[in-house]
């Protein structure tokens, strides 16, 4: 085998560990990034928050503007930076290597420029008609039950019932486990007197009387039926519901209320009595003690119409405005020992870049944001109806960068607008062509539908296959699978389960 030595060219992107940042900053949500700066503040004694009283630079652009402006301006370097890990993801022939961004952090010497264009994050205060001690007694169903259970008179042994049955009710508050394996449960390693079934009947009756009524219900017939039983033998049509839950439950739930009817020989005025009756009932009485908390949202970016035109700003509250310390960087040049020179250099390269990255990311957001509400006029108008199908790569080519970059950008990011807050992403949809050889957002069809549905007559709702007609009297040709594919999306139930008397 004979050696040789040959010369070839080529090009290969390098990622730096500063395009590294950059690109981990963009596709933080505000949350993620406000822990990532904590953190970057904790680690870098170069970094500091500015507590000045100036007034924070409002970053704010007329949409319509941006869409129009062709120029080429500083902040293209930054996007271009954020946008080589498309090129690398695509295996582009261009290269941005190590040494490129060197000289561009080198060619920056004013370390104010790069400050963040946001204050602090203050809290408000707790709203006048906050209550305060709802929910607050215990921390779960099961504490919550114990609490009442030792208020409560028992004899031992029925005590020792009442917790066995407690702690077989679960989160749903129904009773998991049926009287006879309790008892046999009970009863199993019990060296005194058999618990008889009786006795567990009984407790079980006493539980069921807790705070909420109709906990511990084996089937949602016996649930309903405990809080039945606790209302004034005078309210008018009670009777006639007891018997309705006790012999015709199951007309009730397949919602046959023309069987119903005939069964009970109620007539439709005196059915609607009986069901609205029902409807006081609570069929989850432990959805009042289990509480899910609450997720908030911080929105990135907010749009509002001023003077006829739909203006994009930064949210000043989503990250704190930080910059470098010229002190510690002025130190640098007069530090003696080499080591320490050598750290102050170091965290002052990481903090430039740091801020940079945020800069970028700023930047970044604030043009696709721009160029989403360019395209989504017609939205912020008239609503959900109006939409325009748009998907990531017509955002990409308009901004010119590659679609990842563009799906980085609008995930976890928030937009604050007159009709409520909206994920980026949920501006992004796909079309159905219509009749007229025309496109419809299939966000609008689904705006449609539940308008429809929500304008429907409840004695006689609407059937997916008469939506479909419905929508293609207006020209929108759509199958009637994929009205139900759009209905169960937006977790409404079909027609037979939506039908009602009142």
């Amino acid at each position: 085998m004979r050696q040789s030595l040959q010369l070839r060219m080529g090009q290969q992107l390098t990622m730096t560990p500063q395009l590294q940042q950059a690109i981990r900053l963009l596709q933080l949500s505000t949350l993620d990034l406000q822990q990532e700066i904590q953190e970057a503040l904790d680690s870098n004694p170069l970094l500091e928050v500015d507590e000045s009283d100036s007034d924070p630079e409002t970053h704010s652009s007329d949409q319509e503007k941006n869409g129009k402006d062709d120029s080429r301006d500083d902040t293209q370097t930054d996007n271009q930076e954020v946008e080589a890990i498309s090129d690398y993801e695509m295996d582009s022939d261009s290269a941005l290597t190590k040494e490129t961004l060197s000289d561009e952090l080198a060619m920056d010497v004013t370390w104010d420029e790069y400050m963040s264009a946001a204050p602090a994050a203050s809290s408000g205060p707790m709203p006048e008609d906050e209550t305060i001690y709802q929910g607050e007694t215990t921390e779960t169903l099961h504490e919550y039950l114990m609490w009442q259970l030792e208020l409560t008179p028992f004899s031992p042994t029925d005590r020792g019932i009442a917790v066995a049955i407690v702690e077989a009710i679960d989160d749903n508050g129904t009773l998991t486990l049926s009287t006879e394996d309790i008892l046999e449960s009970l009863n199993d390693g019990n060296s005194g007197e058999p618990i008889e079934l009786d006795e567990v009947e009984a407790v079980l009756k006493r539980i069921q009387l807790f705070d909420p009524i109709g906990i511990g219900a084996r089937t949602l017939q016996e649930c309903l039926c405990i809080q039945l039983n606790q209302f004034d033998p005078n309210t008018p049509w009670l009777n006639e519901t007891k018997m309705i839950l006790n012999e015709h439950i199951d007309l009730l739930a397949s919602r046959d209320y023309r069987t119903l009817m005939k069964k009970t020989k109620l007539k439709e005025n005196d059915l609607k009595e009986v069901m609205t009756l029902i409807h006081t009932l609570n069929p989850k009485p432990a959805s009042s003690i289990i509480r899910e908390e609450s997720e908030y949202v911080i929105p990135d970016v907010s749009v509002k119409k001023v003077k006829g035109r739909w203006v994009v700003e930064l949210n000043p509250d989503c990250m704190p405005k930080i910059r470098v310390n010229d002190h510690y960087a002025a130190m640098s040049r007069s530090v003696k020992s080499s080591t320490d020179s050598q750290f102050i250099r170091s965290h002052l390269q990481e903090a430039k870049w740091f801020i940079k990255s945020l800069e970028s990311r700023n930047e970044t957001l604030m043009k696709v944001t721009n160029c989403i509400v360019q395209q989504q006029q017609a939205f912020f108008e008239h609503g959900p109806e109006a939409m325009r199908p748009m998907v990531l790569n017509d955002v990409a080519e308009m901004v010119e960068m590659h679609e990842s970059t563009i799906s980085r950008v609008t995930t976890q990011k928030y937009m604050h607008t007159p009709r409520g807050i909206f994920e980026l992403k949920y501006f992004f949809s796909s079309h159905v062509s219509t009749e007229n050889g025309g496109e419809c957002s299939s966000t609008a069809i689904r705006a449609l539908i539940k308008k429809l549905i929500a304008a429907e007559n409840t004695a006689k709702p609407l059937s997916d296959s008469k939506i479909a007609d419905i929508l293609a009297e207006q020209g929108i040709k759509v199958a009637r699978r994929t009205i139900a594919k759009y209905r169960e999306s937006l977790a409404i139930p079909p027609s037979n389960q939506r039908k009602s008397l009142i």
